[in-house]
């Protein structure tokens, strides 16, 4: 129910206007209160905080103007709802009355039980939409802001690719070389160029979406949009440059990747876990000399998984790797691998006793691409165990862990069996 403050010195008028908005049958109603001066009137407003105000303009105490400027004092800007009432038809009274602020205006003995009520509902109407209107232009500020600050991090995250890129390219070289120096089988070979393929493919498919939704939305942007920063232009320029350089070269990786690939899904098949962990400790051999490191399985309870056997190398090896890269300086590393069943998942555990991770800091970015936590304990990309999660969630499974810093991770892959 809305509220209405009738502020009046005249009794009469104010039980006539009372009457008025009080007969409209089928139509909301009001809660009127009512205040016979000006002083009284202000005392009301603070207290009540009418939807609307009906202010005669000739009152013993003061005049409608001033009023009228007292009570824009007590409310936030343009939030003010005021229908100025006055016993003569002057019409620079009504232009200053509603440049001063009122919403509308009658003349007294000109107006009826319906033009009244109809007038004080548009007022009403009219506030409410003009501190609607205010609100959007105010998210629409920050909106604007917002936009400003994820350019700022778009332009800081493509550094960030271009320098993983870098680092990938290095990383690229490296095996190439090493693949040359150690002259390693066939086999080899084509399962470790599949398993690149398989991520390069992932990325740059799970990519191209988020970016052509930010073209769209950089399109309805430009297009709808209003910048008064003079720098706008620029900026805009830059970054549709930007964007079209990351479409083009997630495109052309997609294309090279696409052709490489088998037709058809990967297959799933039994992967004899004792099998895939001597594969996988004999490419990391150079490492675990390196680091000394004590590995131990026990794959007795569980000596197989369905899975793709790409894929599940993938796994095992990032999680083997990350466990040698980040073991504790002070003390020998020690990596267990273990299998079981667990309500209808295999589940393949690898626990070592190396740094540990602080999982309440860092617990729900660790998944997410190009995210280091020990930056100083060795190289790295920050790609390792979003790949890992990634291949195990595309075949339904879940990735789990536990972490003590200074002690030691458990990583514990749910495989559906």
């Amino acid at each position: 129910m809305k509220k209405i403050l009738l502020i009046d010195d005249n009794e009469q008028d104010r039980m006539l206007y009372k009457r008025y908005l009080g007969k409209q049958s089928g139509h909301e109603r009001f809660e009127i209160t009512e205040a016979s001066s000006g002083a009284e009137g202000v005392a009301m407003f603070r207290a009540q905080q009418p939807d609307c105000v009906l202010l005669d303009h000739n009152l013993l105490d003061t005049d409608g103007l001033t009023l009228l400027n007292d009570l824009k004092r007590l409310t936030p800007p343009d939030t003010l709802c005021v229908v100025m009432i006055t016993g003569g038809g002057s019409e620079s009274l009504a232009v200053r009355a509603l440049n001063t602020g009122a919403l509308d205006y009658l003349v007294k003995q000109q107006f009826d039980q319906e033009l009244l009520y109809k007038t004080v509902v548009h007022a009403i109407e009219k506030n409410e939409w003009r501190q609607y209107m205010s609100r959007y232009h105010a998210q629409l500020q920050a909106v604007n802001q917002q936009l400003r600050e994820s350019l700022e991090e778009l332009t800081e995250t493509r550094q960030q690719i271009q320098q993983a890129n870098t680092q990938l390219t290095a990383a690229n070289e490296e095996v190439r070389t090493r693949n040359q120096e150690l002259r390693t089988t066939n086999e080899q070979l084509a399962r470790t160029n599949a398993d690149l393929d398989n991520f390069v493919y992932a990325a740059s498919h799970d990519l191209r979406q988020p970016v052509h939704n930010l073209q769209g939305l950089f399109e309805e942007l430009r297009r709808s949009a209003t910048f008064h920063d003079p720098e706008a232009s620029q900026m805009l320029r830059l970054m549709e440059e930007s964007f079209s350089d990351l479409s083009t070269t997630i495109t052309d990786l997609a294309a090279v990747v696409q052709a490489a690939r088998p037709p058809g899904e990967q297959i799933t098949e039994q992967v004899p876990l004792a099998d895939l962990t001597a594969d996988v400790l004999q490419t990391l051999r150079p490492q675990l000399q390196d680091a000394q490191a004590n590995i131990q399985t026990d794959f007795s309870t569980l000596p197989e998984v369905e899975f793709v056997r790409s894929s599940l190398r993938t796994v095992l090896l990032n999680l083997v790797a990350n466990a040698v890269k980040y073991r504790h300086p002070n003390r020998a590393a020690q990596v267990q691998l273990r299998s079981r069943r667990a309500g209808g998942y295999a589940v393949l555990e690898v626990q070592d006793n190396g740094l540990g991770l602080d999982l309440e800091r860092h617990g729900a970015e660790l998944f997410q691409l190009f995210r280091r936590f020990h930056p100083n304990a060795g190289e790295g990309t920050g790609v390792g165990l979003f790949l890992v999660n990634r291949l195990v969630q595309a075949e339904g499974g879940r990735v789990e862990v536990e972490s003590v810093p200074e002690q030691g991770t458990t990583f514990r892959v749910f495989l559906p069996n």
